[in-house]
């Protein structure tokens, strides 16, 4: 068991002026590397193997600065490659030596939830992560004070939840993981328990889903409007929330029907089944009349997360939903949660860092930054767990 005073002692026993930012090699990596090199952090990336030429190849650093060549100024952000056959090697206490005595803060992504076992990660890594990681587990919907609880106590608008098919009174979403990655969701929509029942049942039979992960599926109202995430960073040090950018995603194949004109859409539905597996993300805006509204449920997010899972969240975290307009009246509703650093590189190419800070900020860089003011203060412990 990994108590919070044996990552005190940890950090106490750390050169905090030969710092490591590590990332597992995924999801937000190179955004959270090159950040780290702007603070002039050495950084590293834990890679699987197969995928590691991302990092000690394509993006390592290169290029030594000062030195009387082309390559004068220092190119690239990942200074070191530990590759793996699996995330999971991370727990091997080799790979956790070897990051102790380099002085490694861990940033935690999407990545530790998917491929761990979010008991290992809380009970045997023992290498500091930079935010809460009892907070991880959380996003999952079938847990103890998940998100759909936090967010309910936080007063924050939710999509109606259906206990079971039969309760179905208009269109609905339905979330079942995926039998061949069980970390991605095979999403289809239903408009009536008999309409569940029929592209259930077609499911199975594709052998697209599992029996068993039906049975655990979330059915959520569907709510109709413009889908935005909404990207946020809490500093504990400053007690200052801040939206980093907004953000919608990209799905495929979904997006590739969207392309087609309708009568093309049904004849392709014939055939094949569109599928929302996240691809990518794309920047957009949020009109000015809705930032007080968005500042507003992450500070009520922010604030309920104190008081359930003590300390809260610390440092990046994103709701995702969509501004339904009912009644004439605008409103956020959210559906999903990201309790860590979200997987959207371009938030620095919406303005809201640079109204703040006078300039685009990454998430990367503000995670470097805070890292380096808890540094200065001495206050590394607050930060990390």
């Amino acid at each position: 068991m990994i108590y919070k005073e044996d990552i005190q002692k940890t950090l106490a026993a750390y050169d905090t002026s030969k710092i490591t930012i590590a990332s597992l090699g995924g999801h937000s990596a190179l955004d959270v590397c090159e950040g780290a090199k702007k603070l002039g952090f050495r950084t590293l990336v834990i890679a699987r193997k197969g995928r590691e030429k991302t990092y000690s190849k394509y993006y390592k650093t290169r290029g030594a600065k000062g030195c009387a060549t082309s390559f004068a100024n220092e190119r690239g952000c990942v200074d070191e490659v530990i590759v793996v056959n699996d995330f999971s090697d991370l727990i091997n206490s080799k790979v956790q030596e070897k990051l102790l005595r380099i002085n490694t803060i861990l940033i935690h992504s999407r990545y530790f939830w998917v491929y761990f076992d979010f008991e290992k990660v809380e009970n045997e890594l023992k290498v500091p992560i930079y935010g809460t990681r009892e907070m991880l587990k959380l996003e999952e919907r079938d847990v103890e004070k998940n998100q759909y609880y936090l967010l309910q106590k936080a007063g924050i608008r939710i999509p109606k939840l259906y206990a079971s098919p039969a309760e179905i009174d208009g269109m609905v979403i339905v979330k079942v993981n995926e039998a061949a990655r069980g970390y991605e969701r095979a999403f289809f929509y239903a408009s009536s328990p008999k309409d569940f029942e029929k592209k259930s049942q077609e499911l199975l039979k594709a052998g697209t889903i599992t029996k068993e992960a039906l049975d655990k599926a979330v059915i959520e109202e569907f709510i109709l409007g413009a889908q935005v995430n909404f990207n946020y960073f809490y500093s504990n040090l400053t007690d200052e929330l801040e939206l980093m950018g907004t953000d919608t995603r990209r799905q495929t194949s979904l997006d590739g029907y969207l392309r087609l004109p309708a009568d093309e859409q049904l004849e392709v539905l014939k055939i094949k089944k569109p599928k929302l597996i996240e691809t990518g993300h794309m920047t957009c805006t949020t009109k000015e009349s809705l930032l007080e509204k968005a500042f507003d449920i992450g500070q009520k997010f922010v604030d309920m997360s104190k008081h359930e899972v003590p300390p809260g969240i610390i440092g990046p975290f994103a709701l995702q939903g969509a501004v339904a307009a009912e009644d004439g009246n605008e409103e956020i509703v959210i559906f999903d949660v990201s309790m860590r650093i979200p997987g959207s590189p371009g938030t620095r190419f919406t303005p809201y860092t640079s109204y703040l800070h006078g300039r685009p900020v990454s998430y990367g860089e503000r995670i470097a930054m805070e890292i380096k003011l808890a540094i200065e203060e001495g206050k590394l412990n607050e930060v990390c767990t």
